[in-house]
């Protein structure tokens, strides 16, 4: 069900008049997905209004990226923390997992070095391979898995023209919202996120404590909500504000 629909905004209203902690990815979420990764940058609009949210509510962002870049990309954003490479930074930051990742990345390398349009991004604690640019992207994918299989206990999680390798065992972004919402002192969670990735958090499925909302129709989602593209994101941040205001004018107490 769409999140922004009229019938969905009792649901809506409650979390926001909750003790509620609202968590987001960033890729797809916060900002539009773009050709080079490295360029991704949120809207002018959607900063002014996440600023905005951050003033309402505690907020988080999980995300793939290593937390290093989450901090540039959200540096005077107002959001209480940044958890980086899939709920491993920075509290499970092992260096384990980063011996484990320098095994990797010579065969990673080795095996798509003969496709252009390939970029292997080394993110310390996991690897994301990113064939956008690729022509042969069923070719690519398809090697990325046969040399993941190779690596030894892995996990591997698909995406947008992207495949992330991570140690097994690795907190995933479900695990990082729980903690995020136990630190925060928050009772109940709001995630928004678009990628296979976020499924994790999808997957909690805790009807009252969380509502999960996907970027993106897709009816294989354990989200219970969805937003219908990323450019929604704006009216989705802006109606959370607006609830809390409502919520606020109720009660008689500071929003």
């Amino acid at each position: 069900m769409n999140v922004l629909s009229q019938s969905s905004r009792v649901v809506l209203e409650e979390f926001a008049s909750s003790k509620v902690l609202l968590a987001f990815d960033y890729d797809g979420t916060l900002a539009p997905i773009v050709t080079d990764p490295r360029r991704a940058r949120m809207r002018a609009r959607s900063r002014d209004l996440l600023l905005g949210l951050t003033r309402h509510f505690p907020v988080v962002v999980i995300s793939g990226r290593a937390q290093s870049d989450l901090v540039k990309k959200l540096r005077g954003s107002g959001v209480s923390e940044m958890i980086g490479n899939h709920g491993m930074e920075p509290r499970h930051a092992s260096s384990r997992y980063i011996v484990e990742v320098e095994r990797w990345l010579p065969l990673i390398r080795a095996a798509v070095a003969a496709f252009t349009g390939v970029v292997v991004e080394d993110k310390g604690y996991s690897v994301a391979i990113h064939y956008r640019l690729s022509r042969k992207k069923k070719a690519v994918r398809a090697t990325i898995f046969k040399v993941a299989s190779a690596l030894g206990d892995v996990r591997v999680i698909g995406g947008k023209q992207v495949v992330n390798i991570l140690p097994h065992g690795a907190p995933h972004k479900g695990i990082a919202l729980e903690r995020a919402r136990d630190r925060l002192h928050c009772d109940t969670a709001i995630y928004v996120g678009d990628d296979e990735t976020d499924e994790d958090v999808f997957a909690l499925d805790q009807p009252g404590r969380l509502l999960s909302i996907r970027v993106g129709k897709k009816r294989e989602s354990a989200a219970m909500y969805y937003l219908v593209n990323q450019g929604a994101i704006d009216d989705f941040l802006a109606a959370l504000i607006e609830c809390r205001r409502r919520s606020s004018r109720r009660t008689g107490t500071a929003g």
